[in-house]
């Protein structure tokens, strides 16, 4: 009866274990640039049918906070760059607009990251000197209504905030903005909360065609590209942007900083001198996104780091300014059809009007786990090998990281020998380990 229940136990703490690392996520921003979308309660009705689970806005507006009120969807919502003044001057602002604009619609509507300001190094305004004042205060109105742990505090850029991001290990911030870059770094990594970066493979082609070939762009290279200074071999554009984040803030020695992206995605139209901007490369483009990222491979620097991804964006927005692009990244049309079919699970293209679409948080159909019949040593045996040359990233199985509790040889053992499984392709034999793992078909997080 005791070992009955000691199993039972063991099993319920790696479940929660597994529940914490809930792996990386898909969500899609919420432009409303337009003048000719639908109102918020049909966007809410769009994303529900679509079983989108993470939406980000970029703004505070009431009424799409009311129409997601009850809908489980989680959302990054923003204060724009044109409002960093007044949060930034004064702690009362902040606290009167978290208690009369956020709270009473809070959590029905689920909030989970707070945007200070948007790419603004990319602005003409000298705005930068005011976000880490305005994210302070932000983050002391949350400390006082006891949400800064639910709700966490950032500020979104651009990839010019780097001065150098090929090769990816020479990454380096730009010295222009150190006077703003250190203390937000500072403040994200005393808050654990992300750098949040804007990626657009995209660009780098459409205004470097000789330098960037389009299948890298569009993750379909069938040739690699060799970082000289680390060996590291990189088969599409995103991977790299990503990982010259990484090396400019390991360079200042920011090592615990999470990335997540912000914005990504491709055009489905645009001028003349566009002509990547089609909806078959946006497909591809998106459908090769999806599949990366909920595969949780990770970046050649990062093996089996988890990132989440949003991307640009729900709705073609006919009021942006700029090339006919600019007006042409959305998923739907205003009418609420979609531009093109789009792959949400990584495994067949599926049409974006069909009520059952899958989830955009995809998952695989089956993991791999410690055996509850493997001995301790066996256990760490399996633990130690997958750490070190089975090349798994440990670091989330650390003390004070979010997947060290509960601290069990069998749990950390798990995590381990899933995140092997997982990067390698989830086959028989990377999950076998001398007979000590066990595949599973159901999600042990669920």
């Amino acid at each position: 009866m005791a070992r009955g229940f000691e199993l039972f136990f063991a099993i319920s703490l790696l479940l929660a274990l597994l529940g914490l690392c809930k792996g990386s996520t898909i969500g899609v921003c919420y432009g409303r640039n337009a003048d000719d979308l639908p109102t918020p309660d049909k966007v809410a009705q769009l994303v529900k049918q679509h079983n989108i689970k993470y939406l980000r806005i970029y703004d505070s507006n009431i009424q799409v906070l009311k129409a997601f009120a009850n809908t489980g969807v989680e959302l990054m919502i923003g204060i724009p760059n044109s409002d960093l003044l007044p949060f930034a001057q004064f702690q009362s602002n902040a606290d009167s607009w978290l208690k009369n604009s956020i709270l009473p619609y809070y959590p029905a509507a689920k909030i989970t990251y707070i945007t200070v300001g948007a790419e603004v190094t990319e602005s003409t305004d000298n705005s930068s000197s005011l976000v880490v004042p305005a994210m302070q205060n932000v983050f002391t109105a949350l400390k006082k209504a006891g949400l800064h742990k639910r709700i966490k505090v950032s500020s979104t850029h651009s990839l010019g905030v780097l001065s150098r991001s090929f090769p990816p290990s020479a990454g380096a911030f730009n010295s222009s903005h150190a006077h703003f870059l250190k203390p937000l770094l500072e403040f994200l990594a005393d808050n654990q909360s992300p750098f949040m970066i804007d990626i657009y493979p995209y660009y780098a082609y459409r205004d470097s065609p000789n330098n960037v070939s389009l299948d890298y762009a569009l993750f379909q290279s069938s040739s690699e590209v060799i970082d000289p200074n680390t060996g590291l071999l990189y088969t599409n554009m995103f991977d790299a942007q990503i990982d010259s984040i990484y090396f400019a803030l390991m360079a200042l020695n920011f090592r615990t900083i999470k990335i997540m992206v912000t914005e990504t995605g491709w055009p489905s139209k645009g001028s003349p001198k566009e002509k990547a901007a089609t909806p078959d490369n946006a497909q591809i483009y998106n459908t090769n996104l999806i599949r990366h990222v909920i595969n949780d491979s990770g970046t050649p620097a990062k093996r089996g780091e988890e990132l989440d991804v949003y991307i640009f964006s729900l709705f073609n927005e006919n009021r942006k300014p700029g090339l006919e692009s600019e007006r042409n990244w959305g998923l739907f049309y205003p009418d609420q059809t979609s531009v093109y079919n789009l792959d949400f699970s990584g495994k067949g293209v599926v049409d974006m009007t069909d009520s059952n679409v899958t989830s955009l948080n995809g998952t695989t159909t089956t993991w791999c786990i410690a055996s509850t019949k493997a001995s301790e040593a066996d256990l760490q045996n399996a633990l130690d090998w997958a750490c070190g040359p089975g090349n798994v990233d440990c670091s989330a199985i650390q003390p004070s990281q979010p997947c060290y509790e509960p601290d069990t040889l069998l749990s950390h053992a798990s995590f381990a020998i899933n995140s092997y499984y997982q990067q390698n392709g989830a086959t028989d034999i990377a999950c076998s380990f001398g007979g000590n793992g066990v595949k599973v078909d159901k999600n042990p997080s669920m």
